[in-house]
C-alpha cells in the first residue's frame, strides 16, 4: 500500500472535522432533534477517523491510533473555541471518544472473530503476497 492511498483517507476525515468545526452555525433548526443528530455525528465521524487511521497503522497500533484520534478531538474543540458562534467543550471529546471506542470495539471483536488480530482478510493476502515476492 503506497503511502497516498495509506494516509489520504484520515487525512480527508481530518480535513472534513476541520472544515465542519470552522462553519459557524451548524444548526438545522430542528430542536431537540438537532442536538441529536449533531452528537450521532461526533461518533460516526470520529469511529470512521479510527478507522481509517488504524488503517494507515497497518492495523497493528490500536492504542496509537485510539490516542492520536482523541488528541485530535481535543485540538478540534480547541479550534471551536476560536470560531465565532461556537464554543468547544470537554463533552463533545467524551462523545468523539465514544465513537473511538466504538470502532476499536468492533475491530477487537471482529479480529477475535477471525481467529486473530490484524487486518481484514483482503489485507492479509496482499502482505502474504509481498512478502512472497
Amino acid at each position: 500500500m503506497g503511502p497516498i492511498s495509506r494516509y489520504a483517507p484520515p487525512l480527508a476525515v481530518m480535513a472534513l472535522i476541520f472544515a465542519l468545526s470552522a462553519t459557524p452555525d451548524l444548526s438545522s433548526g430542528l430542536g431537540t432533534w438537532d442536538l441529536v443528530l449533531r452528537k450521532i455525528a461526533h461518533v460516526a465521524i470520529y469511529a470512521l477517523l479510527w478507522l481509517t487511521l488504524a488503517r494507515a497503522a497497518d492495523w497493528r497500533r490500536p492504542i496509537l491510533v485510539s490516542v492520536i484520534a482523541v488528541l485530535y478531538a481535543a485540538s478540534d474543540e480547541i479550534h471551536q473555541s476560536f470560531v465565532e458562534g461556537r464554543h468547544g467543550t470537554a463533552t463533545d471529546v467524551a462523545i468523539d471518544a465514544v465513537g473511538i471506542g466504538l470502532a476499536a470495539a468492533v475491530w477487537l471483536l471482529s479480529a477475535r472473530r477471525r481467529g486473530r488480530p490484524g487486518p481484514p482478510w483482503p489485507l492479509r493476502a496482499e502482505a502474504r503476497a509481498s512478502r512472497a515476492r
